[in-house]
C-alpha cells in the first residue's frame, strides 16, 4: 500500500468519529441502525483498525454521506458537483442541494440535540421558506407561534416574521430547506388541474 492510501485510510477514523459526534449518537445506537458490532466502529474510530468496504457502506448510509466524503477521496472525471457538507460551530451540519445564482435555494440540515429550555434567537431576512422535517423533532419558533414539527410536517412562511430553529432534547433532527431569497415560494403541486370537459 503506498504512502497516500495509507494517510487516507488513517483519516478515516477521526472522520468516522466527528460524524457520530455531529449526529450525536452513541457507539450502541450506531450498531443498532448499522448492524456493525459496537467494538469494530469504536476499533475504527481510535485507529485500531483498517475501514472494510464491507463497514464504510452501512456507515455512509447511517451518516447520509458518499463513500468518496467518508474517504476524503481525490475528485474524479465526474461532471457532477460535489456539494460538501458545511459543519457550523454549534454542531449543526448544513448540507447545500442546490449551487446556482438565484433563484430557489434548496439545503438540508442536521441539527445535534437541544435544550427544550433554549431561548429562541429569533432572526428575520429577505425570503420564503419552506421546511420539511425527514427525521427527529423540529422546534420552530416563528412571531408569538412555537410549533414542534415532526417526520412529514411542512411549514411554509414569509422570511421577514422573526424566526429560529432547533431541535428538541428528544435527539437530533434533519430537515430540508427551500429558500427563495427574493421572496419567491416553493409551489407545491398535488394534482394536475383537472381539464374541462368537452
Amino acid at each position: 500500500m503506498d504512502e497516500a492510501t495509507d494517510r487516507t485510510l488513517d483519516a478515516v477514523g477521526p472522520r468516522l468519529k466527528q460524524l457520530r459526534q455531529r449526529r450525536d449518537i452513541t457507539l450502541a445506537d450506531l450498531a443498532e441502525e448499522t448492524g456493525i458490532s459496537t467494538s469494530t466502529p469504536s476499533r475504527l474510530e481510535a485507529g485500531l483498525r483498517r475501514p472494510t468496504l464491507e463497514q464504510l457502506l452501512p456507515l455512509a448510509r447511517a451518516y447520509g454521506v458518499t463513500l468518496d466524503q467518508l474517504v476524503d477521496a481525490p475528485p474524479t472525471g465526474n461532471p457532477r458537483i460535489n456539494l460538501r457538507p458545511i459543519a457550523c460551530s454549534d454542531g449543526s451540519t448544513i448540507l447545500p442541494l442546490t449551487r446556482r445564482p438565484g433563484g430557489i435555494q434548496a439545503y438540508k440540515f442536521v441539527l445535534p440535540t437541544g435544550d427544550d429550555d433554549t431561548e429562541p434567537d429569533l432572526r428575520t431576512h429577505e425570503g420564503h421558506d419552506w421546511v420539511y422535517v425527514l427525521n427527529g423533532t423540529l422546534r420552530l419558533v416563528l412571531g408569538e407561534h412555537d410549533l414542534v414539527l415532526e417526520p412529514g410536517e411542512a411549514a411554509e412562511f414569509d422570511t421577514r416574521t422573526p424566526h429560529w430553529f432547533g431541535a428538541t432534547n428528544a435527539g437530533p433532527v434533519e430537515y430540508l430547506s427551500l429558500i427563495g431569497r427574493q421572496g419567491e415560494r416553493a409551489h407545491v403541486r398535488a394534482a394536475p388541474k383537472a381539464q374541462p370537459s368537452e
